[in-house]
């Protein structure tokens, strides 16, 4: 491992490092970036990688990355160093990310709607010498190199990455951030043996094969992203459908343009994708599968989805920091893929602390956040099990549900009332395509509950008819909503989620 990419010395617990590094090459020792040589010998002609007109196919993709690579080693980046990609999704940002491989380097992966304290922030903290962009993004900040590369010609010098460079699957490869609605993010840790290991996990849920067309709707920093159109797909030699940005109808019509098998959409997405008219109108039976997660799924709108498209929805739990503890397969019934997390994996060895929040030690963990030892202290236990922000149960099956966030609770005169439930019971409205629930301040009661909802197209909602439906149902009062806002669109962080503390701050009053 290059001392310059490792974790900060004592930010994280040694013996958890350790076992860490111990599996390395367990789950395959051929890193990405020779997968991808691999597939230019053995599928050259097939696309690997298409977002609208632009497509590039395995020998393509190849003949990229080692251009782009010894255009970064041009730069003076010594292995070990970093440099940031900010960058839209598309075909070129996975083969800048596999550049980076070649030439040694670390990839500071940047959301393409990253704002410029983030930009900045996360630039700083990595030390990232070098920042790559599209055409007409941010200037250098401060970085001693500020290179523009266009996402749709990108045109740089020929030349060959040189040799004894490139990264191993045990050395870190990549930093990302976190995806958190408040606060600056913080960076995570990742070498490619974590991600190798849950590709694994991937192919037992999903079934999913070399013949596979993915849509990845997700943004590739992220982790969620990062396997559906990075990993996954390099292991496979799969052709992955991208979108440099999301919208919910062109969504629709690419999967059924492209045939896509496989789809990965935070809900979010693939509620947006159930609500928009091009869905009627689509021949979607291609799917067989859709990952989905990043919030609660919604159990009505799931089934929806399973049914009109004849796909079976699956989720991994956990996080960038986590992997996974959990997940669905094909294989579960219907009722286990939409109301639980899944089975916990054995390999990861979740435990669950007296709070019930959840932990894991297990190989689809990450190394921990880079140069942040305080932030390092609270991801985990004294003993060295990384920690989650959930609480949870197990069931006799096995099967983990999470029951409320450690830190998304509304305190409503002294007692804790889980956003998560209230979510759930309100989004089981027939006229909520999706809810949000907040605290808004109350000189009584410190915070009541605020449900901030986007309507089914034509539906209409007061909260006298909100209330009505969850007395029927039998939901306790205590998780009733006492103030029901309908917006046109939740705002959304740029992981895709939706940004809870911009909702709370515009409800304050």
């Amino acid at each position: 491992m290059h001392p310059e990419a490792a974790p900060e010395p004592g930010s994280v617990h040694a013996a958890y490092v350790a076992e860490r590094l111990e599996e390395v090459g367990r789950y395959g020792a051929e890193p990405l970036s020779e997968h991808v040589r691999r597939h230019a010998r053995d599928r050259a002609d097939r696309i690997a990688y298409v977002e609208g007109g632009f497509r590039l196919t395995w020998a393509e993709l190849d003949e990229l990355a080692d251009r782009l690579a010894a255009f970064l080693v041009g730069t003076g980046l010594q292995p070990g160093e970093r440099v940031a990609v900010c960058f839209p999704d598309g075909p070129v940002v996975h083969a800048l990310y596999l550049a980076a491989e070649r030439a040694g380097l670390v990839t500071v992966g940047i959301g393409p709607r990253a704002g410029d304290q983030e930009l900045r922030h996360l630039v700083q903290v990595t030390g990232a010498r070098v920042l790559v962009t599209a055409p007409g993004h941010r200037g250098p900040g401060p970085v001693a190199r500020h290179l523009v590369i266009d996402p749709y010609r990108p045109d740089c010098p020929p030349g060959a990455t040189p040799g004894g460079r490139a990264l191993g699957v045990g050395e870190v490869f990549l930093l990302n951030s976190t995806s958190g609605t408040s606060g600056m993010p913080k960076c995570v840790v990742h070498n490619q043996n974590r991600w190798l290991y849950f590709h694994t996990q991937v192919l037992r849920a999903g079934d999913v094969h070399a013949g596979d067309v993915i849509a990845s709707l997700v943004p590739a920093p992220y982790g969620f992203g990062l396997w559906s159109a990075h990993v996954t797909p390099i292991v496979l030699g799969a052709t992955t459908v991208l979108m440099s940005r999301f919208d919910a109808g062109r969504a629709v019509r690419l999967v059924a343009e492209h045939r896509a098998t496989v789809l990965a959409a935070v809900t979010t997405q693939f509620v947006m994708m159930l609500n928009a008219p091009e869905f009627e109108r689509a021949d979607l039976r291609s799917l067989r599968c859709l990952f989905t997660g990043g919030e609660a799924i919604p159990y009505r709108r799931a089934a929806e989805f399973e049914r009109r498209t004849g796909a079976a929805v699956l989720n991994f739990y956990g996080s960038n920091e986590t992997g996974m503890l959990s997940y669905t397969t094909r294989r579960d019934p219907q009722e286990a893929r939409l109301a639980t997390a899944g089975r916990v994996s054995e390999d990861m060895r979740v435990r669950l602390f007296e709070d019930g929040r959840s932990g894991c030690r297990g190989p689809a963990t990450s190394l921990g956040y880079y140069a942040d030892p305080a932030a390092n202290a609270r991801l985990f236990s004294p003993d060295g099990w990384m920690l989650t922000g959930d609480l949870c149960t197990v069931d006799a099956e096995g099967y983990l549900r999470v029951v409320g966030r450690a830190s998304d609770f509304i305190i409503r005169g002294g007692r804790n009332v889980s956003a998560a439930a209230v979510e759930e019971q309100v989004g089981s409205h027939p006229s909520v395509a999706m809810v949000a629930a907040v605290g808004v301040p109350d000189e009584v009661f410190g915070e009541r509950v605020c449900a901030v909802v986007e309507l089914c197209a034509g539906a209409s909602l007061d909260l006298p008819g909100l209330t009505e439906h969850l007395a029927a149902r039998g939901v306790s009062k205590e998780i009733w909503p006492e103030r029901l806002e309908v917006v046109e669109r939740l705002p959304r962080n740029a992981g895709g989620k939706v940004a809870k503390a911009e909702l709370r701050e515009r409800y304050r009053g």
